[in-house]
C-alpha cells in the first residue's frame, strides 16, 4: 500500500524551537495588550477574548486583564485555541511589518519539494493555529512554501497528545492510517499517532531530546521514498 501522505510537526521538526520560543512568543507577549486594545471590536478578537474569560473563569475581566491572562499563558506555553488564534493574528502583523521571517530548516525546504514531486501529500500539525502555520511557511527564510502543502491542522483537530486528534486527521484526508507517516520530535505525540494506526518517525535534531522505540532521523534528507 505504501506511504501516500506525510504529516509533520512544526516546532523541533520543520522549525527550530528557538525561533518559536525566542522570537514568536516574546513578540506576541510584547504587543498583546496594545493589539487587544486596538482590535477589541474585531469580531474574531472579541470572540477570542470571551473564550479567554470563560476558560479563566473571569467573566468580568476587562481588556487589560485579558491581556495579562494571555501573557501568562504564553509564559506557560498553554495550548489553548483562543491564545493560538490571537497569536496567529499578531504574528501576521509582525510578518507583514517585516519584523521577522519564519525559520524553516533547509533540509525540509528541499524535502517537501521532493515529496510533492513524488506525488506524496504533505500536511502540518501544530499547536499553533492554521493561520500561524500558513504565516510561518508563507514568510519563511526559504520563500513561500504554502503551495507545497495539502493542508494544515491545529488544536481544533484535537490535542496533539490524544489519539483522537490523529483519528480525526485520518478521517479528514481520507486515507488509511498505514498510508500516513507522522514525523515529530516528541515521543508522546508519536505515541498518540501510533495509537491511531499511523506510521511514525522521530525527528531528533537535538541530542538532549527524549527518544523512544521509533525510527529516528536527524533531518529530512534521511527520510527518502522511492
Amino acid at each position: 500500500m505504501g506511504i501516500r501522505a506525510i504529516v509533520v510537526d512544526t516546532a523541533g521538526t520543520t522549525t527550530d524551537l528557538n525561533f518559536i520560543q525566542e522570537t514568536l512568543f516574546p513578540y506576541s507577549a510584547k504587543v498583546m495588550a496594545e493589539f487587544l486594545t486596538e482590535q477589541q471590536h474585531n469580531p474574531l478578537v472579541d470572540y477570542c477574548m470571551s473564550d479567554v474569560r470563560d476558560i479563566a473563569l473571569e467573566p468580568d475581566a476587562d481588556v487589560a486583564r485579558v491581556a495579562e491572562i494571555l501573557v501568562q499563558w504564553i509564559a506557560e506555553d498553554r495550548k489553548v485555541t483562543p491564545l493560538k488564534t490571537l497569536q496567529g493574528l499578531i504574528w501576521k502583523q509582525g510578518y507583514g511589518k517585516g519584523e521577522f521571517k519564519g525559520h524553516i530548516y533547509p533540509d525540509f525546504i528541499e524535502a517537501i519539494k521532493r515529496y510533492r514531486a513524488q506525488g506524496l501529500r504533505v500536511y502540518s500539525f501544530s499547536s499553533g493555529s492554521v493561520d500561524a502555520q500558513k504565516l510561518l511557511f508563507g514568510h519563511s527564510d526559504g520563500g513561500d512554501l504554502t503551495e507545497l502543502f495539502n493542508g494544515h491542522f491545529d488544536t481544533r483537530t484535537g490535542n496533539k497528545l490524544d489519539k483522537q486528534a490523529y483519528c480525526n486527521i485520518v478521517n479528514t484526508i481520507s486515507l488509511t492510517p498505514r498510508q500516513i507517516l507522522f514525523v515529530s520530535d516528541l515521543v508522546d505525540e508519536l505515541k498518540a499517532a501510533e495509537a491511531a494506526g499511523m506510521i511514525t518517525c522521530q525527528m531528533v535534531r537535538d541530542s538532549a531530546i527524549r527518544t523512544g522505540k521509533y525510527r529516528i532521523i536527524q533531518n529530512f534528507d534521511e527520510l527518502a521514498f522511492d
